[in-house]
Parts: C-alpha cells; structure tokens; sequence
C-alpha cells in the first residue's frame, strides 16, 4: 500500500473566502498559524519555540563583512551539525546564515566545511557533547577538531538557559534564519516537550547548535582578518590631512 502526502494550504482551499480567512484567523493562537494555514507540521502543545516563521525566517542576503561572526557546532561521533550566524550590531539582531550536517563522517570532513566558510571564525562546542557520548569521549573529540585547525571554546550548555534566551531573540525578531537552512527550520518545526515537560532528544542536532551560537559563540564573534585591514586603512586615510599628507 502507498502513500502520498501533500503540504496545503489555505491559498489552495477555494472554497475558504477572504472573509472567512481573516474570520478564522483572528481565532486561532498565534504558534498555530504557520500549521493552520499553511499546513507546516508543527506539535502545538509541547511546541518549545511558539513564534510564527514569518517572524524569524528570511531571506538570504549578502552579509556585510564587518558584521562579526560565529558559529555553533553540535557534534558526536553519529551525527555533526553546524550554524553560522552573524551579528548586525547596530540592531542587534542576529542572522544565522548557513548550516553543515552529516553524518558517520571523520572528523576531518567536517573541518574541512567549517573552514571552507571561513577558518577564522571561532566556533562553540560543547566538549560534555550534551551527554550523548562520555564526557572523556567530548574532550577526546574536541581535541581532535582543534587539531584540525578549528577554532574553539567551550559552550555554555545550559540548556533552559539556552532555550530562554534563543526563543527571546526568535520572538522580538532579533534572531532571524535564512529560508535556505531547512534543516534548522525543520527542526524548529518539530522541537517540543515531552508530558512531563522535558525536552525530546530527537532531531535537535541543529538547534543544540544553535544554543551553542547564541550562548557563547556570539561573545567571541569576530570580523575577518582582511576586512579588519581594510577598516583600519579606510579609517588611516580619512584621518589624513590631503594637504599635508598627515
């Protein structure tokens, strides 16, 4: 027996008029829209993060290069996820622009595509792995990326800490997500608590990361090198008299 499943939405229901829409909208809770209208699959009752996607997800742009940056990284020796982001500080909204993951992988592969993005971004890790492998383990692992080349520090994995503070940003649309990050954006969908108020362990690999980014990898976000160099000179020859020369 097969099966097929389509996403529908209200803009392909006719019979619903525009009167009727904005009738049942008013009705239903704001963490329900995204599911009720356009048919995303989210778990309402348990939802962790319950802002509407129009509210954090964007579009991609060119990110300014003196926007500092930072990534996050989630990693055992089954699954690796990273994030990316980058912090406009004038507005103090960050935008979490690109994501890495695999699976069952050497370490060395996903070096290799953290640094393709630039290897002189700091990353967080958390060395614990957020108990999914012995501690010894974490460290071991740990070590091994900063062999590689990698730049880390340590994550705060403060987990409610964590939550808390990415679903503020997420709600007053200071952190925003790139539309081409589906699994980040899945994984939103679906991140949720248990009847007993836990969170579920369960494809959560980009959002582990995503704390990681948001609770310690945004302190140590920097700006690459060569844009730093060219700041500076920019600043030297505004300072300079074109008269004198100094």
């Amino acid at each position: 027996m097969s099966r097929y499943a389509q996403q529908i939405g209200w803009s392909d229901v006719p019979h619903l008029s525009k009167d009727q829409q904005e009738l049942l909208w008013s009705a239903i809770p704001p963490h329900q829209r995204d599911a009720r209208t356009q048919g995303i699959p989210i778990l309402g009752a348990g939802q962790i993060y319950p802002v509407p996607e129009d509210v954090f997800v964007c579009e991609p742009f060119e990110i300014p290069g003196y926007w500092p940056r930072a990534y996050g990284l989630d990693a055992d020796w089954n699954r690796t996820a990273v994030c990316w982001g980058a912090w406009d500080r004038d507005s103090d909204i960050v935008y979490v622009y690109s994501e890495h993951f695999g699976g069952q992988e050497p370490p060395s592969i996903h070096a290799d595509a953290i640094k393709r993005r630039g290897d002189w971004i700091m990353g967080a890790m958390d060395p614990s792995t957020n108990g999914k492998i012995s501690p010894i383990d974490g460290r071991i692992l740990a070590q091994e990326y900063l062999d590689l080349g990698i730049s880390l520090v340590p994550a705060d994995n403060a987990v409610e800490a964590g939550i808390f503070s990415c679903y503020q940003r997420l709600a007053a649309g200071r952190l925003k997500i790139f539309r081409t990050l589906r699994r980040l954006i899945s994984e939103i969908r679906i991140y949720r608590r248990d009847e007993n108020g836990k969170v579920v362990k369960e494809m959560d690999d980009m959002l582990d990361a995503m704390r990681y980014l948001i609770m310690t990898g945004m302190q140590h976000a920097s700006i690459a090198p060569y844009e730093l160099e060219q700041m500076e000179s920019r600043v030297q020859e505004r300072g300079r008299s074109s008269v004198t020369g100094y």
